[in-house]
């Protein structure tokens, strides 16, 4: 068979439409006997011969007919109807948007608000079926500045599905919108939250006095005041953001708001952003904060930007080392080490290694060397300070001691020995495997040691083992 032969039968478009009309839709009916997503998908397709009110309008029948529906949906079917959802996206955003893009608005705006009813008949735990509405929701970005809208009523739109967003189908929205609703329909928006937000809170009109007392005093109005007050800030930031009025969004945070570290940090991120570095460091000296403040990481990183932003290098550089000195932050000596002179450079990464050797907390010191990564100052760091080896800490030496078997086998030794330890010594048995297996890999680079120094030989340490769990049979058995 020669190779043209063989490429008239590969199935590509080409080959097909060689087919003809007539042959292929023949093929078509055949393959759609027995399945209802083919015969609905062409449908779909004669519905967009005819134009884009025809095909809206079966799209719209078929959204009806999801919305209605109550069964459940097993696994079995679970990606026929993953594939008919995004099958209404596709027909929406790529058939009809080019030729009406208002009708298109709508009708995903239709199918967003079918999201309830799919997710009440679906399991989503994999959230493949929320990644469509997801998607989705993505598209009117892209179809809302086409679409013939009236800036208020999309508003009132926007605010009503807001308040009704129990599985988060219309997060984004707000921001979304912008684009569209520009600047009347976003004040016609804040309006209707500052109005919402100056109503009293509902207590139930037709309560009891006795029942509404009783309810003050659980403490459910406060509640319920404290919920509509935090979605009240989150739907005018929500709007700030869309406006791109910074002062607007930083004036829904309280005095006590601004005095905690981690929204200080926030609001000074969003002065530098407007370029407004020395309100930026306002808003970060304004805090309270000390070094268990949630937040104090994005506190020390806006500071540093606030100090670069004002030309202060060397007050940014003097903290970007005082924090790595603190916590061994790669980040920080990494950061530090990029702004020195040649040669300046190597000679302050040779300080912070002593400091690393000398670092108070054993584990941290040997992550960093493990993830800077220096192997030398791990091995001599494991070997300067076994007896500060914590064996329940697996999940760093594992990795280290792997690294380090080839060229310092003897700090890798260390490292399992603790392991070992660890597992026998506290009765670990759902870790006597793991222990089993160091063991063995401790006599596998045992012929690599050329000298043990002050530790016991492999020799030795395995009898001073034998002899001490010499009862931890069911370790042993492991070894056989």
């Amino acid at each position: 068979m020669t190779k043209l032969s063989m490429s008239k039968k590969t199935l590509n478009k080409t080959n097909l439409e060689a087919l003809g009309a007539e042959q292929l839709a023949a093929l078509l009916m055949e393959v759609s006997t027995g399945s209802a997503e083919i015969k609905r998908r062409l449908r779909l397709e004669l519905s967009h011969s005819l134009g884009a009110s025809e095909l809206a309008q079966d799209v719209r029948k078929r959204l009806l007919s999801l919305r209605k529906s109550t069964s459940f949906v097993g696994w079995r079917k679970r990606k026929a109807l993953i594939k008919d959802l995004n099958t209404q996206v596709t027909m929406i955003v790529e058939k009809i948007a080019p030729d009406d893009p208002t009708m298109a608005f709508d009708l995903l705006w239709q199918f967003i608000e079918i999201a309830p009813f799919i997710y009440a008949r679906v399991d989503d735990s994999k959230g493949d079926v929320g990644d469509v509405f997801r998607t989705a929701i993505g598209q009117f970005e892209g179809i809302g500045p086409r679409a013939l809208l009236d800036p208020d009523a999309l508003a009132d739109r926007v605010w009503a599905v807001v308040q009704d967003n129990g599985y988060g189908e219309w997060d984004g929205i707000i921001a979304l919108m912008a684009p569209t609703l520009g600047g009347s329909g976003l004040e016609r928006l804040k309006a209707n939250v500052q109005t919402y937000a100056m109503a009293s809170a509902e207590t139930g009109a037709d309560d009891h006095e006795a029942i509404q007392f009783l309810r003050q005093l659980r403490g459910g109005n406060s509640h319920a005041a404290g919920r509509k007050a935090r979605f009240v800030k989150w739907c005018l930031q929500e709007i700030a953001t869309a406006a791109g009025d910074t002062g607007a969004y930083i004036a829904q945070y309280s005095d006590k708001d601004l005095k905690r570290t981690d929204i200080a940090a926030k609001v000074a991120m969003l002065l530098l952003a407007d370029n407004r570095a020395e309100a930026a460091l306002d808003a970060l000296h304004n805090a309270d904060q000390d070094e268990t403040s949630l937040g104090q990481e994005a506190w020390n990183d806006a500071y540093i930007l606030s100090l670069a932003g004002l030309g202060r290098i060397e007050e940014a550089q003097a903290h970007r080392w005082a924090r790595f000195a603190a916590t061994l932050n790669r980040t920080y000596l990494s950061d530090y080490l990029k702004l020195l002179p040649d040669f300046e450079d190597v000679e302050a990464e040779d300080l912070a290694k002593k400091h690393v050797f000398a670092f108070p907390h054993f584990s941290t010191a040997l992550d960093f060397c493990l993830n800077w990564p220096d192997l030398l100052t791990a091995a001599q760091l494991i070997e300067a300070r076994a007896d500060e080896i914590n064996g329940d800490h697996y999940f760093l030496l594992t990795p280290t001691a792997e690294a380090l078997r080839s060229r310092h086998p003897l700090a890798a030794a260390l490292l399992w020995r603790a392991m070992i330890d660890f597992a026998l010594e506290q009765g670990q048995s759902s870790r006597y495997g793991q222990a089993a297996d160091h063991l063995a890999d401790c006599t596998s680079v045992d012929a690599d040691i050329l000298e043990y120094r002050d530790f016991p030989t492999h020799a030795g340490y395995l009898q001073a083992l034998q002899s001490r769990h010499h009862r931890k049979s069911s370790f042993w058995a492991k070894m056989l």
